[in-house]
């Protein structure tokens, strides 16, 4: 079994509109049943993953606020991978009248639109953290933690590589995800930044392209759509047919 992970993105990659399908979801408990572990990695608070997804116990680990904070289902602990977000900074974004402001454990997000006044917030605070973009909407986030650092760490929990992961995503903010997987796919609905960056772009949106995702690594360990190449799916990687490619550096 070369593929013994699958990572997957919430919004518009899984889930269209919020909500997972029936189907998604009986394909990802297969997964699980062929002896496989599933990652979810969101830019969602935790708090909010959980109430809009009834079935979050498919998976074994919740990479959650796009990398800061660790959940086990299962078990129901918690851990957060980053600093708490600075009471200071989000008192300036009030200032700012920064709106909508959500507030996570160690994330802030709003609208893009907001990016001048988020910036300068943390120009005037002298915080280095980052702005990492999700098509209209923003998250600021401390140095070092995005999706591909929430990953490496939900994966060394669960014993498992990189290389032997398959992430899925659709926006710029599943970039590092992808790059920090053995093999990343792209949906059909992803944007072309993130397509650009895939190994394999799906011809099936959201939970249909994670569905089409699952019944290959049950059916065949991938390789029926990795050799396959066309109808649902374009080879980004010449060499795919040789095996996963190494872990890349986010």
């Amino acid at each position: 079994m070369r593929f013994r992970v699958l990572a997957c993105d919430y919004d518009n990659t899984l889930a269209a509109h919020g909500v997972v399908s029936d189907t998604a979801i009986s394909a990802l408990r297969a997964v699980s049943a062929s002896g496989r572990r599933l990652v979810l990695v969101t830019g969602r608070v935790l708090e909010e993953v959980i109430d809009v997804f009834s079935e979050i116990t498919v998976f074994d680990r919740v990479v959650a606020e796009n990398g800061a904070v660790l959940f086990e289902p299962a078990a129901g602990g918690q851990r957060l991978l980053g600093p708490p977000v600075p009471s200071s900074l989000i008192a300036e974004l009030r200032r700012a009248q920064v709106h909508p402001l959500i507030v996570g454990r160690a994330m802030c997000a709003t609208l893009e639109e907001c990016d001048t006044e988020v910036l300068d917030a943390l120009h005037r605070l002298g915080l280095d953290w980052r702005v990492i973009y999700n098509k209209d909407s923003i998250m600021v986030l401390p140095p070092g933690v995005d999706k591909a650092s929430g990953l490496l760490t939900a994966l060394d929990d669960i014993g498992e590589t990189p290389a032997a992961t398959v992430a899925v995503g659709d926006a710029e903010n599943d970039i590092d995800l992808l790059r920090a997987s053995g093999l990343g796919v792209a949906v059909a609905n992803a944007l072309d930044s993130l397509k650009e960056q895939a190994d394999l772009v799906l011809d099936r949106a959201n939970g249909e392209g994670v569905r089409l995702v699952c019944e290959a690594l049950v059916h065949s360990d991938l390789e029926e759509l990795l050799l396959r190449g066309t109808d649902g799916t374009n080879a980004g990687r010449s060499d795919l047919e040789q095996g996963p490619a190494p872990a890349r550096s986010s």
